[in-house]
């Protein structure tokens, strides 16, 4: 039973360095790209708008990863609380995981696609912006959640 939870710890921790990598790739690499089309493409062929509804998809489909993330890590973590592994650090970035995935997929990103569905003007009013800026400081939290759940279970796992 000890090497098959060894094997999952190997598992979980490889696909949360997964989710981390594309969460900032997405944000680091992608979105800059997708932005910044004229500049690759040489001259301006994509509006802004159009620039928007190609990054949504982008994060549509990472939202996808994000549920899964959601449910892996309920899952472990969960087990290894209920086998007494009570650790309230770990819990408490656990917790922060699971919310800002959750508010990011339920939350920001069914308002940011029904808001793209809307037209230009949707998306250039305050509501669209205050949305944008509440989701990117959502990514960030939890890439950093993500990271220090990584390095708390590796630190575990290296004992």
């Amino acid at each position: 039973m000890k090497k098959n939870f060894r094997i999952a710890t190997m598992v979980y921790l490889i696909f949360l360095g997964m989710m981390l990598g594309a969460v900032v790739y997405a944000g680091a690499v992608v979105a800059p790209v997708i932005f910044g089309s004229e500049q690759w493409l040489g001259s301006e062929i994509l509006s802004r708008y159009q620039e928007g509804q190609i990054m949504t998809q982008n994060f549509v489909r990472l939202g996808y990863g994000l549920t899964v993330v959601m449910l892996a890590v309920f899952l472990y973590e969960g087990y290894r609380y209920k086998m007494g592994e009570h650790d309230k650090v770990v819990t408490s970035v656990t917790l922060i995981v699971l919310a800002t995935a959750a508010l990011f997929n339920y939350y920001y990103l069914p308002d940011i696609v029904s808001m793209q569905s809307m037209g230009v003007e949707a998306v250039q009013s305050d509501v669209f912006e205050s949305l944008h800026k509440g989701s990117e400081l959502d990514v960030k939290v939890m890439a950093v959640a993500i990271l220090a759940l990584m390095v708390l279970n590796m630190r575990k796992a290296c004992r």
